[in-house]
């Protein structure tokens, strides 16, 4: 089929930005879909307009009723670089599809900074909860983020300086490449600019010797989680985070997730990894929540209920782990379930657990170890070990 679609990335230079093949493609278009802004940038065309719909998700109905015009939909700079190109792209066969990129906010605020594309992080909190962007808060880390709108640099601002980061150098870049390009700088910790909606922000991370220390590796320090008691130990979690196999877009279920420290290390340690925790006990759950925001998980999904009944009409998970309520019947549910290739890991602490992960292990095979950890402690005016109730864990791959 020949392309009837045309996506093409538009600056702020409107038309004139334009290679003369795309102003051609968007001066023969019948029908042209983009936002306010785009169509501003477009003006003069004699096409039928439409603007996004609402709710957003109809864009794709909405596009495939102009099937058989010239159709452009506008999008600013890369279609397909955190924009609605992508999304365009997996409703409609690509063959149907021509993409037209323009130098996206990332090139050229890269080069106003002069810095390296190769070695710093590219992000968007734009249209998704902000808080996503704390687990890339480390030492020396440049970061570039696509923002929601003018509170956003704020927001940021504050998470820097509450994690000991309110040296780092930040930067907003508004309305790169137009007669209106503007650029605000200054630090985390005294950020006062009002700026405009329309921005990308720059972020160069410096931390006091005092920062909280967040790596991205499982095996965060339990005292950065709300918690009573009840958890998953840092020692313990890492090894089960590294058994789970964390994958850029993997799902987890946290069977039994308590404060959810488990679930919150899976999804900062790979892009884009999605987990949902099912926990039968509210305090817990909140304890969950508080703490996938405050460590950068955000879209953390919490579950109410009992297991194997809660796990009823979940998506089909890439890796289960189960921290609580280990049973027969659990460990089948969750097996049954779990996608080819798929990792599951089971921690017991008690006799009774322990004695039906070496069951499971005779039927399942697997990796059957005994994890002891001891950790040093005062003894009077000296130093002794002490050792963490002992933790059986039994790891498999589903092939």
């Amino acid at each position: 089929m020949k392309p009837w679609l045309h996506i093409v990335g538009i600056g702020e230079d409107g038309m004139d930005g334009l290679t003369p093949a795309t102003r051609a493609v968007c001066e023969a278009a019948e029908v042209i879909v983009g936002g306010e802004r785009h169509h501003a940038l477009a003006d003069g065309i004699g096409a039928a307009r439409f603007s996004w719909p609402s709710p957003f998700d109809a864009l794709i109905e909405t596009l495939k009723e102009q099937r058989g015009k010239r159709v452009v939909v506008l999008t600013s700079g890369d279609p397909l670089w955190y924009s609605v190109g992508a999304r365009i792209g997996r409703n409609i066969d690509p063959a149907e599809i021509t993409y037209h990129p323009q130098v996206g906010a990332f090139q050229m605020a890269a080069a106003r900074m002069g810095w390296s594309m190769a070695d710093l992080e590219t992000l968007t909190v734009h249209g998704r909860p902000v808080e996503q962007m704390i687990a890339y808060i480390q030492p020396d880390q440049r970061l570039l983020i696509l923002t929601t709108g003018a509170e956003t640099p704020a927001q940021i601002a504050a998470f820097l300086a509450a994690r000991g980061f309110g040296q780092s150098r930040m930067t907003v870049l508004a309305n790169m490449g137009g007669e209106d390009e503007a650029r605000f700088d200054g630090v985390a910790e005294s950020w006062t600019h009002e700026v405009p909606p329309f921005n990308t922000l720059a972020v160069d991370c410096i931390a006091a010797p005092d920062a909280a220390l967040l790596p991205r590796v499982p095996g965060l320090a339990d005292e950065l989680f709300e918690h009573d008691g009840t958890m998953t130990k840092q020692e313990v979690r890492a090894i089960t985070v590294a058994k789970l196999m964390p994958m850029r877009g993997a799902l987890l279920w946290d069977i039994g997730c308590g404060c959810g420290s488990v679930a919150v290390e899976w999804m900062r340690a790979a892009r884009y990894a999605r987990a949902i925790g099912i926990e039968p006990r509210a305090d817990r759950r909140a304890m969950a929540a508080a703490n996938a925001l405050a460590l950068g998980a955000p879209k953390l999904e919490l579950v109410e209920g009992m297991v194997p009944e809660a796990l009823t009409g979940l998506a089909a998970p890439d890796a289960i782990f189960i921290g609580g309520g280990l049973s027969r019947e659990v460990f089948t549910a969750a097996w049954d379930a779990l996608r080819p290739l798929g990792r599951l890991a089971a921690n017991a602490v008690t006799l009774e657990s322990e004695a039906e992960l070496i069951a499971l292990h005779r039927e399942f095979g697997g990796q059957l170890v005994t994890l002891q950890i001891s950790r040093v402690e005062a003894l009077g005016s000296l130093s002794s070990w002490k050792p963490m109730r002992p933790v059986t864990q039994l790891s498999l791959i589903k092939r």
